[in-house]
Formats: structure tokens, C-alpha cells, sequence
């Protein structure tokens, strides 16, 4: 399989499955600019709505948004644990936090990509996130991962997101449990070898 990626960005929630389930996988960094990847594809040509992560199957067909292709890789494998069983009622929660995490964290902080955008957008945005953050910390105060017991792929989609606190002034401090969770994401062994084949620190 072939991942589309660009470091540090929502793909690499996809790419720490990859690592996690023991996927054979090849990393194609897409340039967000010019939308050229470096195998010299046009990355439109590969998923026409120029986002990362594209996962590109070894029949030749792709598989876009960070939700669907994190649910497709923990299917592959279910012996890696990173998914309750499809049918359970824990896999529709499974779907509930990924879906929050696609939309109400990580489609929020594409605000701060808008050229030129007022400061009243950027304090806005800033002050919904932080709204969101209370929620999923509020969960985690209570439990180890937003499963419950049982870590998944909607844990590394959460981490991945909070990875782009700092640089847009969100202090997850005042969040303990947030902050222990993005701790022990950080700690896992295949979370550390996605973050250094992305040239990334912890």
C-alpha cells in the first residue's frame, strides 16, 4: 500500500496505524503547495480534492479521509486491537469519536490556514477548540483511552490533533487527562517510529 502523507498533518494518524498493525507501506510526501508528490505524481490526480491522507491499495484503489482509512486499516489486522469488532455497539462509538475528532478538532483548525483572516477568527477558533478539548478531557479524565479500557485508532487521531496545540497558543495543561492521554500515545513504540520516519520529534 501507499500512503500519501505530509509531516505533522492528520495523515499521520493513518500512518501510525500502518506502523501499529504491521502493514507493509510506502510513504509518498505530498508537497501542500504545488500538490506534487515526490514520486513526481500530480497528487490530484490521486484524490482529486488535493487533501492528505490518500491510502492507494495495492489493487490500485484509493481510500480518502482520515476516518474511513483508519477504520480500513484496523479491519486488516484485528489481531493489532485497533478497533472494537465491526457489529458491536463499541464500534458505533468507535465512529462517534472519530467523527469528532474529524470535525470538530481537525476541520476547526483548518481556520488558521485562511490567508489574511481577521484576529476575531483566529480568537474564535481558538475559543471553540478549547470548548472541544474540555469535552474528549472530560471522557479521559474517567478513563485510560475514549474507548474505555481499550485503546484504538480514534485515540491516535486525538493525539495527532493535539499536536497542533502549541503552535496556535492552546495550553492542553489545564486539561490533565488530555495531557496524560497525549503522554502515553507518545510513549507507544509504533508512534515513535512513525514520528521519526516523518523526521518528527515526540
Amino acid at each position: 500500500m501507499k500512503l500519501y502523507y505530509a509531516p505533522d498533518s492528520c495523515a499521520l494518524a493513518a500512518h501510525i496505524a500502518l506502523v501499529e498493525a504491521g502493514l507493509p507501506h510506502v510513504l509518498v510526501r505530498v508537497d501542500h503547495a504545488t500538490k506534487m508528490a515526490d514520486d513526481g505524481v500530480d497528487f490530484t490526480s490521486v484524490n482529486p480534492k488535493g487533501c492528505v491522507p490518500a491510502l492507494e491499495l495495492d489493487g490500485g484503489q484509493v481510500l480518502t479521509e482520515s476516518a474511513a482509512i483508519l477504520q480500513y486499516i484496523a479491519d486488516l489486522t484485528p489481531a493489532a486491537g485497533l478497533a472494537p469488532a465491526a457489529g458491536s455497539f463499541q464500534r458505533y462509538r468507535l465512529a462517534e469519536w472519530l467523527n469528532f475528532v474529524s470535525s470538530e478538532l481537525h476541520q476547526v483548525f483548518m481556520r488558521f490556514t485562511i490567508a489574511d483572516a481577521p484576529a476575531a477568527v483566529f480568537a474564535a477558533t481558538t475559543q471553540k477548540l478549547a470548548g472541544r478539548y474540555a469535552y474528549a478531557a472530560k471522557a479521559l479524565d474517567a478513563q485510560p483511552y475514549l474507548l474505555g479500557r481499550d485503546y484504538s485508532v480514534a485515540d491516535t487521531f486525538l493525539y495527532v490533533t493535539t499536536r497542533w496545540c502549541k503552535p496556535v497558543g492552546i495550553d492542553i495543561a489545564q486539561w490533565p487527562g488530555l495531557v496524560r492521554h497525549a503522554a502515553s500515545i507518545a510513549a507507544r513504540p509504533g508512534v515513535l517510529r512513525a514520528l521519526a520516519a516523518e523526521g518528527l520529534g515526540s
